[in-house]
């Protein structure tokens, strides 16, 4: 198991699941669906830990979730349509996605309606993918230049801030609903 997918699990004890007794991903489907691989960190996540509702503010997508506001493929065609629409009228495109075919798949959101996605690269390997943050409503992008598990790890150990993430979190101790059960 990935390192950071093993401590985030530990961090975030009593929420481990076991998959296989649970609904099984179906990766194949779901990356095809999307027109690309995913990372493995995340795939990993999904399978040990699941999406779910984070510190009471951060909303981790899964494929294929029981709810589909948080649904990784249902959350990704929605933001495509979004941004096709602003970039197309009013807002500036993050430069970041000026390489052709760069695209952005998001891995979770907020309650404020911030999101987190990957900035994928049809070139580069999913596991090299970095991570984007969005503000709500708004054009300001900040940029991580670190993968799913990475990331989520710094912040909820305080080791990474980010300027758009609200300051109230993470908390302490940390809180995680899984989507599986009712948020």
């Amino acid at each position: 198991m990935h390192e950071a997918v093993e401590q985030l699990a530990q961090l975030l004890q009593g929420s481990r699941r076991n998959r296989a007794e649970d609904r099984a991903v179906d990766w194949a489907g779901v990356e095809s669906t999307l027109g690309t691989a995913l990372p493995g960190d995340y795939k990993e996540f999904v399978e040990h830990v699941g999406g779910g509702y984070l510190d009471g503010y951060l909303y981790l997508l899964e494929p294929d979730c029981p709810n589909e506001n948080y649904d990784l493929a249902e959350s990704t065609e929605e933001r495509t349509e979004a941004f096709d629409y602003l970039w197309d009228s009013a807002e500036d495109r993050p430069a970041e996605l000026g390489d052709p075919g760069a695209r952005l798949i998001p891995f979770a959101s907020t309650d404020n309606g911030e999101f987190l996605y990957w900035l994928a690269r049809p070139e580069q390997d999913p596991d090299a993918w970095t991570v984007m943050v969005n503000e709500a409503r708004g054009e300001w992008w900040e940029r991580f230049d670190l993968g799913f598990a990475p990331l989520l790890l710094g912040l909820l150990r305080g080791g990474i801030r980010s300027e758009i993430l609200t300051d109230d979190f993470p908390t302490t101790p940390h809180t995680f609903e899984p989507f599986d059960r009712p948020v």
